[in-house]
């Protein structure tokens, strides 16, 4: 690879808007999944017609090109592993529109999920996903990996609620995609293509997104249980009576456990599995939907359920659910975290599973999530630094895997594959299906410029 391009790279960015230094280099060589591997420069555009000329000028020397928001991934997406050059989004960060009549935002991929809900909250509105790290997370990085949170249950993810994008795709072509209004079938949807590929098919420059009304009323309950196989039959009978909760969200015994010992949420002694549930509906309607949920909810092993009837009650029952990533941090910094998805009916055949390998590799698996959507966040906590706790972890892993597989699963609900699953997708897709999606990255990217060797096998 000629270092010429790096010459005509210094042409086309100003020096505030391009990163050479080493050590400036390093930050934006890693994300949320610890993996890390420098780029040889980043660059902050400020247009679509700046990407444009990056890309054409990658492509004319053959340059990795690696997109990225804010690394708060953790599947490795964001990690330049053939180095090449890194282009990160945060200065392409305006709304560009908001247009309440036809429920609709404009903007550019480096506004934050936190910037757009604020200002779509002013007009009434909100965009569905939602995920944890929402505050700094960008829009952009959502679309790449299609990001949900605990709202898709009702509401659904990215794809459901992103109408159009304007992309470059990694041949260097100008790509618009998908329409304004909620209804279009002419010709094919790109849209949905682009959203989920991790910026291995295009470079998304700007995304038009469905807005939602802000709900009118809002009920939080929190159901207790005895044991987590209670918890995931009062979760099949929540989802299959008529009314769907925003939020379903559930904690297994280990991860109570390890609240208690972090900071005590004021549960009982004998809890050791926690849903909790959020209704969003008009005020007439709220009354009768908490019932018809309260009632699903009261299964065998249910030692309760709570329903929130003021702002600090609340805040009280989610306590215990926002206590749990910092308590996993301070035990297991280096956990693995995997976000596997099941049928819903499912989840009790996946718990047991993951029982059963927790003892058989010596591993403690801690389990919570949004149960509404079968999407389980399976935290393995080892200490990767330790060989045999890391083979056994391996070895944990992969069963882990075959089982989601065989219960109907999928690898990853909102993740996405990145660098760490990557090597198990031939598990899930299979070879003709693959083959299909190759020769799909090669009509997007025949160089295969754009973020190589992550997501395909």
């Amino acid at each position: 690879m000629s270092t010429r391009w790096k010459t005509e790279l210094g042409q086309l960015f100003p020096q505030e808007d391009l990163l050479t230094d080493p050590a400036e280099r390093l930050t934006y060589g890693y994300d949320n999944s610890q993996r890390q591997s420098s780029p040889e420069a980043v660059v902050f555009p400020r247009s679509t017609d700046q990407v444009l000329s990056l890309v054409e000028l990658c492509n004319r020397h053959r340059v990795p090109l690696t997109c990225r928001g804010r690394g708060t991934g953790t599947a490795g997406a964001a990690v330049p592993v053939r180095g090449g050059i890194v282009l990160s989004f945060e200065r392409m960060d305006r709304i560009l529109e908001l247009d309440p009549a036809n429920r609709l935002a404009r903007v550019e991929p480096g506004v934050t999920n936190r910037q757009l809900q604020q200002a779509a909250a002013e007009k009434g509105f909100f965009w569905p996903p939602d995920p944890t790290s929402a505050s700094v997370c960008t829009v952009g990085g959502n679309l790449a990996c299609n990001a949900a949170g605990p709202r898709a249950v009702k509401y659904g993810t990215c794809r459901e609620n992103t109408l159009g994008l304007v992309a470059v795709s990694g041949s260097g072509e100008l790509l618009h995609t998908g329409v304004r209004t909620t209804k279009g079938v002419v010709g094919y949807d790109l849209t949905r293509l682009i959203i989920g590929s991790e910026g291995t098919l295009a470079v998304i420059t700007e995304a038009t997104l469905k807005l939602t009304p802000l709900p009118a009323a809002r009920r939080t309950l929190q159901a207790i249980y005895t044991d987590m196989k209670s918890a995931a039959r009062a979760v099949s009978a929540i989802m299959a009576q008529p009314v769907t909760p925003s939020a379903l969200e559930f904690m297994d015994g280990r991860a109570l456990q390890m609240v208690r010992d972090y900071a005590d949420p004021g549960l009982p002694t004998d809890a050791s599995a926690l849903l909790m549930i959020e209704l969003e509906e008009n005020p007439a309607a709220l009354e009768a939907a908490s019932k018809a949920v309260m009632d699903a909810a009261r299964q065998e092993g249910c030692i309760g359920v709570t329903a929130a009837t003021s702002n600090a009650q609340v805040e009280q029952l989610w306590r215990t659910r926002k206590a749990l990533s910092p308590a996993l941090r301070t035990v297991a910094p280096k956990k693995i975290n995997e976000d596997v998805v099941v049928p819903v009916s499912r989840i009790p055949d996946l718990i047991d599973g993951l029982e059963q390998l927790s003892r058989r590799h010596d591993i403690t698996i801690v389990n919570f999530g949004h149960a509404g959507n079968g999407n389980i966040h399976v935290n393995l906590l080892i200490d990767p630094d330790d060989p045999r706790q890391a083979r056994a972890a391996e070895a944990c892993l992969d069963a882990v895997f075959d089982l989601v597989l065989g219960l109907g699963g999928t690898l990853s609900g909102e993740h996405g594959i990145g660098l760490v699953k990557r090597q198990f997708v031939k598990r899930e897709i299979d070879a003709p299906t693959l083959q299909l999606m190759h020769a799909i990255k090669q009509q997007f990217d025949p160089a295969g410029i754009l973020n190589p060797d992550k997501t395909l096998p």
